[in-house]
C-alpha cells in the first residue's frame, strides 16, 4: 500500500442517472460523506452530467472522473471528447474498463495511447485492467495482466507511473459479466503481480507509491475484505455508487481502516 497518499473510493456511475438524478445523487452523497483527510472520494457520473456536477460538489469532499475520453487533443472527430477538454473538470478519467474492451473493442495500443493522453493533459489516469472467466480459466492470468500494464505503460516515465491508478478488475467477478465472488487472497496475489511488474520496468519506489485499487462488484458488505489487503490502496466501485448508504457505508470502511492503520505502533 502506498504508504504518502490517501485511501481512494471511486464511484462509477456507468451509463447512469440523467443531469437531475446526477445532482439528486450529489445532495444525498453531500449530505452523508464527511470530508475525510485520509479517503479520497472520486465520483465519475457521465459524461452529460460531469459538467453540472462539478459546479455542485463540495470540493472538500469529492473530486470528479471521466468515464471515458478520446486520445487526439482536438481535431475533426464528431461526437468525440478530448482529454484537453476534460482538463478543467476532471482530476481522474477511467481507461481500459472492461466494459469499454469488451464491447466497444478497444485493444492495449487505444489503452496506450488514452493513457498517454490523459498524462499529458495531467489527468491522473485509472488504468483498468482485469481477465475474463476464460481466461482466468486457462491459466492465462499472468500473461493477460501483463500485457494489459506493460503495454499502457511502457511509454511512461517512472514518476508519470507513480501518479496513477491502477484498477483491478477481474472479468469474472463483475456482476455484467458472470458476479463469482472474488476471494481476497486471490485479489492480493494479482496486487503482488502489479506492482512486480511495475518494479522490474520503473523500480522499487514506482511499484510502492502507484495507488493499486481493487474493482470488482465492490459493495458496502465486502469492501473492507479487499480494504485490509497489504496492498489494497482502494476501492472502484460500480453499482453500489448509485445507492447512497451504501457508498457512504463504504466511505466510512475506508475512513475506519485508515484510522485504525494509524493507531498501530
Amino acid at each position: 500500500m502506498s504508504l504518502t497518499k490517501p485511501t481512494l473510493v471511486i464511484g462509477n456511475w456507468k451509463m447512469h442517472l440523467n443531469v437531475q438524478e446526477a445532482s439528486l445523487l450529489v445532495h444525498r452523497l453531500g449530505k452523508h460523506i464527511k470530508p475525510h483527510r485520509d479517503v479520497e472520494v472520486v465520483l465519475a457520473p457521465s459524461l452529460l452530467a460531469l459538467q453540472p456536477v462539478s459546479l455542485e460538489i463540495d470540493r472538500r469532499k469529492f473530486r470528479l472522473a471521466a468515464q471515458n475520453a478520446f486520445y487526439k487533443d482536438e481535431g475533426a472527430y464528431t461526437g468525440e471528447v478530448s482529454f484537453t477538454m476534460l482538463r478543467e473538470l476532471a482530476h481522474y478519467v477511467l481507461i481500459g474498463h472492461s466494459e469499454r474492451r469488451i464491447y466497444f473493442g478497444e485493444t492495449l495500443e487505444n489503452v496506450r495511447d488514452k493513457v498517454q493522453a490523459a498524462v499529458r493533459n495531467e489527468i491522473t489516469p485509472v488504468l483498468c485492467v482485469g481477465e475474463t472467466k476464460q481466461e482466468r480459466s486457462d491459466g492465462q492470468t499472468r500473461r493477460v495482466i501483463h500485457d494489459q500494464l506493460t503495454t499502457a505503460i511502457m511509454p511512461l516515465t517512472s514518476e508519470e507511473v507513480e501518479q496513477m491508478v491502477v484498477a483491478y478488475e477481474p472479468v469474472w467477478a463483475i456482476s455484467t459479466f458472470g458476479h463469482e465472488l472474488a476471494k481476497p487472497g486471490e485479489i492480493e496475489k494479482v496486487f503482488r503481480l502489479i506492482r512486480s511488474e511495475i518494479k522490474e520496468l520503473y523500480g522499487s519506489n514506482a511499484a510502492e507509491n502507484v495507488r493499486v485499487i481493487y474493482g470488482g462488484s465492490v459493495d458496502d458488505q465486502l469492501a473492507g475484505g479487499y480494504l485490509e489487503l497489504d496492498d489494497c490502496d482502494g476501492v472502484l466501485v460500480g453499482a453500489a455508487s448509485l445507492n447512497y448508504k451504501q457508498f457512504s457505508g463504504i466511505v466510512d470502511s475506508a475512513y475506519r481502516l485508515e484510522h485504525r492503520s494509524e493507531k498501530k505502533p
